[in-house]
């Protein structure tokens, strides 16, 4: 039976794997935090290279990652560890250019990520400068989409900027080629060096699926579904956010509150990204007795269904995050909030969590998330036009870009369409709880020691 599991499993890793789980943290970050009063109430920050940091700060961010690693193996389920060559050490002889590329060796993300000086501007706020726009390019690795409506704006060296700006727009950086092509049989040199063995599912070839095993996380599913596939553990979001929340508390206490602020948004990333049902489960509203039985089918010579759930899987993932998407632009658009900014920006149940584990995400924020797959399901298949959740004749991400969601939703039951408002409200309650509650943790523990 184990063969029938990793077949199925390496393909619903490539169903979910959009591994982008909503579309442009940013957005929904500027209003889970506009009110809360350690952010809305911070001094601007002056900007600052990544080099300036880490010349300044060489030998404590030696000894971080030195812990970082120890506490990766201690507390990570197999955790591939880091090749020791691969080790930051610090040598104040070195350029910055070499110091930089040592320092994202030793996290091992993307070397050739941009960490450049930029924010994404709140869109319920003024319109950028036209002037002061960066291209797609200058900040992102991977291509830009058909219909974006990201826009990046230039921040010098030493500009003041809201500590709110720094934040939000780092939320969203993790998808920008950090995680990318970081595996052994990823077409790339890093991959082959930094230890983190083949990809454990999704496909490869696909740029954007290699990033998947960092941004989702299977820590919730039926025991026997473990036992077949035990490599569906080898996700690693709880590994950067340990990472980067750590980075930011070390640049608080040293006073770098602009690299503060960007790791902590860097962090917030991973945890916002579990909030997603489809990458808190394997396959949401689908019993393991029912993926067992599909799988058996496809072992014996009919694959039919199970090709047919690998594209449902990831045409209700997409449709989802381009509703919420759509509904959050077009309340900026009109400057009319709805009842997702209401509730991003509630901070009513922050406190009903047990906040203060180091493994939260996993423990607390995952196991939500697992939890709601089934209802989401319902209400998508309910509620969204049949073609786009339940006909897998159609691949939604090959015409998403043709697809109006808002205008399709806006011809249903409005009884309907209020239970799929309802849902997506609750789940934007949950990522604005949660980030705060990562905020929260990360200055209690960037506190002097």
């Amino acid at each position: 039976m184990n063969r029938f599991f990793l077949t199925l499993v390496a393909l619903l890793g490539l169903a979910a794997g959009n591994a982008m789980a909503w579309s442009n943290h940013t957005y929904a970050a500027y209003r889970a935090f506009e009110r809360m009063p350690e952010i809305a109430s911070a001094a601007p920050v002056a900007a600052e290279p990544l080099e300036v940091f880490l010349k300044a700060q060489e030998k404590a961010i030696e000894t971080l990652l030195a812990s970082q690693e120890s506490w990766a193996a201690a507390n990570l389920e197999f955790y591939p560890p880091r090749p020791e060559a691969l080790a930051f050490k610090s040598n104040p002889a070195r350029s910055d250019e070499a110091r930089r590329q040592a320092f994202l060796m030793a996290l091992r993300v993307a070397p050739n990520s941009k960490f450049a000086l930029f924010v994404q501007p709140d869109p319920w706020g003024p319109a950028p400068d036209a002037s002061r726009l960066l291209a797609h390019a200058a900040v992102d690795t991977l291509p830009e989409q058909a219909n974006s409506n990201y826009r990046f704006v230039d921040v010098k060296a030493g500009e003041p900027t809201a500590a709110l700006a720094v934040l939000a727009s780092a939320c969203d950086e993790p998808d920008y080629g950090l995680d990318i092509n970081l595996w052994s049989d990823s077409p790339s040199e890093w991959g082959k060096v930094y230890g983190f063995e083949a990809q454990p599912f999704g496909n490869p070839a696909l740029y954007f699926s290699t990033q998947a095993p960092f941004h989702m996380g299977f820590y919730h599913e039926d025991r026997v579904i473990y036992l077949a596939a035990p490599f569906i553990k080898k996700t690693f979001p709880l590994l950067r956010i340990h990472q980067y929340s750590s980075l930011a508390a070390l640049a608080f206490r040293s006073g770098h509150p602009y690299w503060g602020w960007r790791f902590t948004g860097l962090a917030l990333h991973y945890v916002q990204d579990l909030t997603q049902p489809y990458h808190a489960s394997l396959s949401p509203g689908n019993s393991s007795a029912r993926l067992i039985g599909i799988n058996l089918l496809a072992a014996t010579g009919f694959p039919r269904m199970k090709d047919n759930m690998i594209v449902l899987l990831s045409n209700r993932h997409l449709a989802l995050e381009k509703y919420q998407n759509q509904m959050i632009y077009l309340a900026a658009q009109n400057q009319a909030e709805t009842d997702i900014e209401i509730s991003l920006r509630s901070s009513d149940r922050d406190f009903s969590y047990p906040i203060g584990s180091e493994l939260y995400a996993r423990d607390v924020v995952a196991r939500q998330s697992h939890s709601l797959g089934g209802r989401l399901t319902d209400i998508l298949v309910s509620t969204l036009p049949y073609a786009y959740v339940s006909d897998p004749a159609l691949d939604f991400g090959v015409k998403e870009s043709e697809i109006d969601l808002l205008a399709e939703i806006s011809k249903q039951d409005p009884a309907k369409r209020a239970r799929l408002d309802s849902i997506t409200s609750e789940l934007m309650s949950n990522f604005g709880a949660h980030s705060r509650n990562l905020v929260r943790g990360i200055l209690k523990n960037s506190a002097p020691r």
